[in-house]
């Protein structure tokens, strides 16, 4: 579980509701505090058990290079209401939730488009339907399929655990010890408690199984013409560093290793973060630009 580096919003970055055709979603949205808008913009999807709160700490960093940058709850997540319905948590239909919500942003135009762990996998599905043209696509913490290692235990106890004992039974053997023996301050520890109680149950497990049994799609990725990064902290103790690595040479990719960071860097090393994502985004965007 992620935790935010501060829960207070910076100065530019604010509250919204994105409409589209498959419902409202709940976002941050950060714009420049001066000068006008004149890049691209992008869009950031969180993964499993986060939310657009995750990307606070880099939202106004990014969004000094003049463009807007949206986060987002997935459908099911925190303040994005969701149906009892598992079909509506699978990968290809968040995907499908993605296409439009990018359309929205970008008011039909491209976006650079980012997912980070479950988030990956889901982001990857709009990338390969074809349905969206993306001005960029970052893989921030995500694998080549199903998540492998102590994450993947972390999955499968949810699965497991969630619909015979419920979510407090969750929150209390799991997360809460975590968190406590991470130092996490209370009102961190509040929000986080407060957050995953939000989730809609059944979307909370249908996209548990989801990030463990996702199958290899590199292949497919490598056909869609869009500049894409992988980027992950140098202990990422989900996708294993070599995994990650070995996805971003089969893809053909840059590929970005946050010294220090874990599993979220954007939480732990938002500033190294915020520079390389706004460095790819700037050279994905000359790249498309007409020679003169």
């Amino acid at each position: 579980m992620s935790t935010p580096r501060f829960l207070s919003l910076p100065p530019g970055v604010s509250p919204v509701q994105i409409d589209t055709p498959h419902g409202q979603f709940a976002a941050l949205e950060a714009t420049p505090m001066s000068g006008v808008i004149e890049r691209l913009p992008a869009l950031l999807v969180p993964g499993l058990t986060g939310s657009k709160e995750d990307f606070i700490a880099i939202l106004q960093t990014l969004a000094t290079a003049n463009r807007k940058v949206v986060a987002i709850d997935m459908r099911g997540q925190y303040e994005t209401p969701g149906p009892d319905d598992a079909a509506a948590y699978t990968c290809p239909a968040l995907g499908n939730d993605v296409d439009a919500i990018a359309m929205a942003v970008g008011d039909g135009g491209p976006v650079h488009l980012v997912g980070h762990s479950f988030g990956g996998l889901v982001t990857r599905e709009a990338v390969i339907d074809g349905r969206t043209k993306f001005a960029s696509f970052t893989l921030m913490s995500s694998g080549p399929s199903g998540i492998i290692g102590p994450r993947e235990r972390a999955g499968r106890a949810i699965m497991r655990e969630l619909p015979e004992l419920g979510l407090e039974h969750v929150w209390t053997t799991r997360y809460e010890p975590e968190a406590l023996g991470g130092g996490v301050p209370d009102e961190i520890i509040a929000f986080l408690r407060k957050r995953l109680f939000a989730n809609n149950p059944t979307a909370l497990a249908t996209m548990a199984a989801q990030v463990l049994d996702q199958p290899d799609r590199t292949e497919e990725l490598t056909q869609i013409e869009v500049p894409t990064l992988v980027l992950f902290g140098e202990h990422d103790d989900g996708w294993p560093p070599g995994v990650q690595a070995e996805m971003a040479a089969r893809l053909g990719s840059e590929i970005v290793v946050v010294p220090g960071a874990v599993h979220s860097p954007a939480v732990e090393a938002p500033e190294t973060t915020a520079a390389a994502l706004t460095r790819f985004w700037n050279s994905a965007e000359a790249i498309r630009r007409p020679a003169v």
